[in-house]
């Protein structure tokens, strides 16, 4: 059902509004519908005691010619009879019959006995034998295919019969029409009028949600945004503008900072390394040469990471199947025990070369740990699906949410053989949310029900 309704504000206020007034309308037609009926109630009541009462003869012109003469007058009484007017299979309506009982009374008639019910016209005798020669009047009033609301007196101390005769109204659809009617004013008029409202206000906020997904995301998003809008939708645009421009600053500076650090350090470990071939010891040499690289891995891990946020490249549509399988053909030209399962060809927006750098440190991670890996890349029709599956001893459940901060390993030391600083998986982290995917990591569970290895699944948006 939430998939049929709008998400946004403009949408959900203007259902919201549109309901509301449906639901007014519908209270007003249902209010207006029995006050209708509680009038034409009324004046059928008041009719039938009025011909009770009265007893009026209606002095009514046939309107048919004969021999271009006008027609007869003719009378029209309430019908007298001796016996009840109920017949077999008729209902009485006690209703009426209790409000006509108020009314009679009222007037100061002395009821004996009294009886009001229903039935079709065609059903009446009394009405069945007066169309035979009925005037237009006659026919009109009451429609053979209608149905006629009938009521005995008899007076007390009378042993006569007064029974009078009402056609039951139709519905009265004309003030249902009119409501309708309304109801359509009413939504062009004020769901109109407040579309336009609420466009003016939610145009600003598409917008500023827009700016504010594309900031960070790119390197340069341009002029700030115009204040537009009621005066707090500017006052927030104007808000928003100030902080992005301090948080550009920052960036920027951080930026400038990270390239110092770089060359800063880069500079020295140089120099270390020049200096070390003057070691004569060839052992102790090799292990100095080994921590320079370690520390050099370690500055590049950490100065990557800093920058993942605010990459200088932009997205590109990139074949991610010949990408994981050059990242494969790699590591087989070292050797490294690195299969490609299944790759489906799937082309993906993103930046080849974090990309590339991300699927490196998770193979790199399953040979570490599981000494190969198997690798496979599908979709779900929504997201690209890398795979990267090892035979190590996984990792322990408790821990796996841990596994992906920074500086987090499964084992205590930092040694080379074992694996650097513990920033590899954080940083494919990182490359995934660039761009709008996720990492996980998961156990494979084997036939014994132990840890089999680790799987770690990388999620790419197939469109952004």
């Amino acid at each position: 059902m939430r998939r049929f309704l709008p998400s946004s504000l403009h949408g959900q206020m203007l259902l919201s509004v549109a309901l509301a007034l449906l639901v007014a309308q519908v209270l007003s037609g249902v209010l207006l519908f029995r006050a209708e009926q509680r009038r034409l109630e009324s004046s059928l009541v008041s009719e039938l005691a009025f011909q009770l009462v009265r007893d009026p003869r209606v002095d009514v012109r046939d309107d048919t010619t004969r021999n271009g003469q006008r027609g007869e007058r003719r009378r029209l009484r309430i019908q007298r009879a001796l016996e009840s007017p109920v017949a077999r299979g008729d209902l009485r309506d006690p209703e009426r019959q209790s409000a006509l009982r108020d009314v009679l009374e009222a007037q100061g008639v002395d009821v004996g006995e009294l009886v009001v019910l229903t039935r079709e016209v065609s059903a009446d005798p009394y009405l069945r034998n007066r169309f035979r020669d009925a005037p237009r009047f006659f026919r009109e009033r009451f429609d053979p295919r209608g149905e006629v609301v009938l009521a005995g007196m008899k007076r007390a101390g009378s042993d006569q019969w007064l029974v009078a005769r009402v056609p039951l109204p139709p519905r009265n659809v004309r003030a249902f029409r009119g409501v309708i009617f309304q109801t359509l004013i009413l939504y062009i008029v004020l769901v109109g009028g407040l579309a336009l409202l609420l466009r003016r206000i939610t145009r600003p906020l598409a917008a500023l949600t827009r700016r504010v997904e594309q900031f960070g995301g790119v390197p340069d998003t341009g002029e700030p945004i115009e204040p537009s809008g009621p005066a707090d939708t500017r006052r927030l645009i104007a808000a928003h503008n100030a902080m992005e421009a301090r948080i550009a600053a920052l960036l920027d500076e951080k930026d400038v900072m990270l390239g110092a650090i770089g060359h800063d350090l880069k500079t020295p470990l140089t120099a270390l390394r020049v200096r070390i071939e003057s070691v004569e010891d060839e052992a102790e040499r090799a292990r100095m040469a080994a921590t320079i690289e370690d520390i050099t891995g370690s500055l590049d891990d950490i100065l990557s990471l800093a920058r993942v946020g605010r990459p200088s490249d932009p997205l590109e549509r990139t074949d991610l199947a010949a990408l994981v399988a050059s990242v494969v053909e790699e590591y087989e030209d070292m050797g490294e025990d690195v299969v490609l399962d299944e790759a489906e060809r799937i082309a993906v927006p993103l930046r080849a070369t974090w990309m590339r750098r991300a699927i490196r440190n998770l193979v790199g991670n399953a040979l570490r740990y599981g000494e190969k890996a198997r690798i496979s890349l599908t979709n779900d029709g929504t997201e690209a699906i890398v795979r990267i599956a090892d035979e190590g001893p996984g990792i322990p459940e408790d821990q796996i949410a841990s596994m992906l901060e920074p500086f987090t390993r499964g084992e205590s030391s930092r040694s080379r053989e074992t694996g650097g600083a513990g920033l590899g998986l954080t940083l494919a982290r990182a490359i995934a949310e660039q761009h709008g995917g996720t990492l996980s990591l998961a156990n494979r569970i084997g036939a014994d029900g132990g840890a089999k290895g680790l799987i770690a699944e990388l999620r790419i948006p197939l469109a952004r």
